[in-house]
């Protein structure tokens, strides 16, 4: 028989004041014995532990030193943790155009210089586009070449490692398994027509637990959404639509194409690529004007507000 049991042998009771000290540990720990031991009506446990979260937050509880029992960054990282198998690769993925890799064919300087502009420990290496990338190659073996002073090789392909490729549909700790598992921490992410869709790192996945991981190859971060004057906003195109509609005007969000950025919105708006320069009405009567932009893709806007109504 157990300390928090009666003593059934001698018929002993214990006092009030020591059954309510041993039955009040602390409201964390109460929530706890309830979720395992079935005294709770909610019938998810994903959601039981989100509640006892949501109570130690409002509660503040602190110890006996005065500091909190949980930290807010451990309180963070636990609902990541909780909502972490709910997204799918493509969620957390570099999109296909921010995405940094070399053509094969390229000459062993022009790898030395990407690793160096970039600082990335690990880059895609494609043949003719990004739809057919052949594996990637590591600056470990790049640095071992440049440190034994040459010679640089002609033909890079010796070198390449091969990445996992993955569906977009994928689930995100599925995808930590795998990466585990076999020791390959980048992955090509494809769509249904197998074409290359995004990237995903191991350092991605990590971040959606433990939040944004910068380094000193990180530059400062910068808001993808800037108010000047007048009304008038400066917007990088990956900013999100939801975003756009929280921060600007909601009724930019209204649509009727599946797209989730500015950018996307003035592809939609445009039927094509749009070009520095071009303006583009939104039904809402903003201005899209299109402040950069290369052949492929376009990375800043700016937005002008509709012209109030002079009748009005």
């Amino acid at each position: 028989m157990t300390d928090v049991e009666n003593d059934s042998g001698s018929g002993a009771t214990r006092s009030s004041s020591q059954t309510r000290e041993e039955e009040e540990p602390g409201r964390i720990w109460r929530s706890l014995k309830a979720l395992l031991f079935g005294n709770n009506d909610d019938n998810s446990l994903r959601a039981q532990i989100e509640e006892v979260i949501d109570d130690h937050e409002s509660d503040a509880e602190s110890d006996s030193n005065g500091k909190a029992d949980i930290s807010s960054l451990e309180l963070e990282m636990l609902r990541n943790m909780l909502h972490f198998s709910e997204h799918r690769v493509d969620d957390i993925a570099v999109p296909r155009a921010d995405i940094i890799a070399i053509e094969v064919s390229a000459p062993f300087s022009e790898f030395v210089d990407i690793f160096s502009e970039h600082g990335h420990s690990r880059i895609p290496v494609f043949r003719e586009n990004l739809d057919n990338i052949i594996g990637m190659i590591h600056i470990k073996d790049i640095f071992a070449i440049v440190a034994k002073g040459g010679p640089f090789p002609d033909d890079i392909t010796p070198f390449l490692r091969q990445p996992r490729f993955v569906p977009e549909s994928m689930g995100v700790l599925d995808l930590l398994a795998e990466m585990r598992a076999t020791r390959i921490h980048l992955a090509i992410i494809f769509d249904e027509y197998n074409g290359t869709e995004g990237l995903v790192t191991i350092e991605d996945i990590v971040e959606e637990i433990t939040g944004e991981i910068e380094d000193e190859h990180d530059d400062e971060p910068v808001p993808q959404l800037v108010q000047l004057e007048d009304g008038i906003w400066e917007a990088d195109a990956r900013a999100e639509l939801d975003d756009v509609g929280e921060m600007i005007d909601s009724a930019l969000e209204e649509i009727e194409e599946d797209v989730d950025t500015i950018g996307g919105l003035a592809f939609v708006l445009a039927g094509h690529i749009p070009t520095v320069g071009e303006r583009l009405e939104h039904p809402s009567g903003w201005i899209l004007e299109i402040t950069e932009a290369d052949d492929r893709r376009v990375t800043r806007l700016r937005l002008h507000p509709p012209t109030p109504d002079e009748s009005a």
